[in-house]
């Protein structure tokens, strides 16, 4: 049975050796600072490096979730190729799963405001345009589908762009020239930051009929449409896949096109047949295309749609900063190894220089135990020191990375784990100077002073 007696001389043993053990610290300030050093330049660098690419991969997540959620933007990338705004509301009525669409007409013009003249970006969109990319309107409203319909010169404003016209007043019910041709003010759309929303607070909205004038064109290059959920999201994609596919010609499944004489074309003179390539709801050939046959298949080979839903760019985004983190974590972690390496190679000198003591504690009773957690607890408090000095020293690396544009965010996984890994090292680099302490012989280890 233990004793009470027992439990009292080990705690007085205990605190003893953790006072011979602070005091081996500070008796060799200068050792112990450059030990403390090398820890806490790897624990710095853990926190901050991962804080970093937890920013980036933060950042880059918020720009993608900025533009909407189940959003599916099909883009044409060859003007052959490029919709009917029409087909937008045919979409819809396709496709299940996809709730709304838009046309989309981006273009530039130049705005004229009381004496100030420039050239500005236009968004043109019909009257789901909020909805698709949840962006809420701060002030007025949005233009309807009427105005849409009758081509009406009616704007709403970014943010930024509407702030700036009355100097922070409001702008609603006041006009703009764009290409010559006044435009009232309905609304202005709320704030998603810089950089966000591909820069929408700086642009000015229109109904896509008026944008058409301005860009001068009936076609349109882009169609956004809006999912009721993620999987529906990944539906609509595959779905709208075939039916372009079907549009431009390039379903495998279809016929070849006989030539115009209406006789089989000789074995040499028979059109290439297309592979087609759907991939993640890009559209695209691996061989160049046979214009003669379908104008929408001229180009060279590169994609003449995408379907792209941005949850998966989101997605495939957040994975790539994830693992960019973790790298810049594995290569800050090295420095943690190095300063493991410091702590043994400084204990082993430790125990070279302190034989005497070694000895005279021996002799006069100490347990080889006691040396043991002597020698131990030294690594454990340079970690521990290290390790508090390092979170402070990252901390302070982040804020000086932020006053440089970097986006930073505080890891509380990287400090987690930069303090596990560094009193881990630091315990286990410890233990074999410690044996070697232990381990020596009192009459040898007097013999050697």
């Amino acid at each position: 049975m233990f004793k009470k007696e027992h439990l009292y001389s080990f705690l007085v043993r205990g605190w003893f050796t953790a006072r011979m053990a602070a005091h081996g610290i500070l008796s060799n300030p200068l050792r112990s600072a450059l030990t403390v050093l090398g820890v806490t330049i790897g624990v710095a660098s853990v926190v901050s490096l991962m804080g970093i690419g937890e920013g980036a991969r933060k950042a880059v997540v918020e720009q993608f979730e900025s533009l909407g959620s189940n959003v599916i933007v099909v883009k044409a990338h060859d003007p052959s190729a490029e919709f009917n705004p029409d087909e937008a509301g045919e979409l819809v009525e396709r496709v299940s799963g996809l709730d709304m669409a838009t046309p989309v007409v981006q273009t530039k013009g130049i705005m004229v405001w009381k004496r100030a003249r420039g050239r500005v970006d236009i968004v043109g969109v019909n009257q789901d345009f909020p909805e698709i990319r949840d962006h809420q309107i701060i002030s007025g409203h949005f233009f309807t589908k009427w105005h849409v319909m009758q081509r009406s010169p009616v704007a709403v404003l970014g943010y930024n762009m509407g702030r700036g016209l009355l100097d922070g007043r409001n702008p609603v019910g006041r006009s703009i020239s764009l290409d010559g041709q006044n435009y009232r003010i309905v609304g202005v759309l709320a704030p998603k930051g810089a950089g966000k929303a591909d820069n929408i607070d700086d642009k000015i909205v229109i109904p896509y009929t008026s944008a058409q004038k301005i860009a001068g064109k009936r076609t349109v290059e882009e169609i956004w449409g809006k999912a009721a959920s993620a999987i529906e999201a990944d539906l609509v994609v595959v779905q709208l896949g075939r039916i372009f596919k079907r549009k431009l010609g390039l379903d495998p499944s279809a016929p070849t096109p006989v030539p115009s004489e209406q006789q089989p074309a000789p074995e040499a003179e028979k059109p290439v047949t297309k592979e087609v390539i759907v991939t993640k709801g890009v559209i695209g050939s691996s061989s160049p295309p046979q214009a003669r046959n379908n104008p929408a298949l001229s180009g060279t080979g590169e994609d003449l749609i995408t379907i792209t839903s941005l949850n998966q760019l989101v997605e495939e985004a957040d994975n790539a900063n994830r693992v960019m983190t973790l790298l810049l974590g594995g290569i800050a972690a090295v420095s943690l190894l190095v300063g493991g390496l410091g702590i043994m190679n400084i204990m082993l000198v430790a125990v070279t220089e302190r034989t005497e003591e070694i000895g005279v504690r021996r002799a006069l009773g100490a347990k080889q135990g006691d040396l043991l957690f002597q020698f131990i607890l030294e690594a454990f408090y340079v970690s521990v020191i290290g390790s508090i000095a390092g979170i402070v020293a990252g901390l302070w690396g982040m804020s000086i990375f932020e006053n440089y544009g970097f986006e930073t965010a505080v890891s509380f996984q990287a400090i987690k784990i930069a303090t596990v890994v560094a009193l881990s090292s630091g315990l286990l680099f410890g233990v074999y100077p410690a044996i070697s302490a232990s381990s020596v012989p009192p009459v040898e280890a007097l013999r050697r002073q």
